[in-house]
């Protein structure tokens, strides 16, 4: 369990489109095998230490004809932002993709103090 030790909690979120292959022959459409793709994402304010981010699929649009395999998370994840991770394998034939996500962490204040 992550413990939040300050009393200024940012939550930040957001929706992207991952990818839309299907239009232009793109590799999640017509591969096959293992494909990622990763997109960056930046928080609307910096987070005094790297926030905890939750990312899930709001929207798929796969190919019925082949098995539906897919994976999603997020990583390296900084007070910043953080990588939008999507995977696919085999035969599975992806058109698009768009991901949701949630960030909860704590924020900076004027009475913290930096030591250099």
């Amino acid at each position: 369990m992550r413990r939040l030790s300050k009393f200024l909690v940012g939550v930040d979120q957001g929706s992207i489109v991952l990818f839309s292959d299907y239009q232009h022959g793109g590799a999640m459409w017509t591969g096959s095998g293992p494909r990622e793709l990763r997109q960056l994402v930046s928080f609307s304010e910096r987070y005094s230490t790297p926030p905890a981010v939750q990312v899930t699929i709001s929207m798929w649009d796969m190919d019925k004809k082949s098995n539906q395999r897919a994976d999603i998370s997020a990583d390296m994840i900084t007070e910043e932002g953080f990588a939008v991770v999507f995977r696919t394998w085999g035969d599975t034939r992806v058109a698009r993709v768009r991901a949701d996500w949630l960030a909860i962490g704590e924020l900076p204040s004027d009475d913290d103090w930096e030591v250099r």
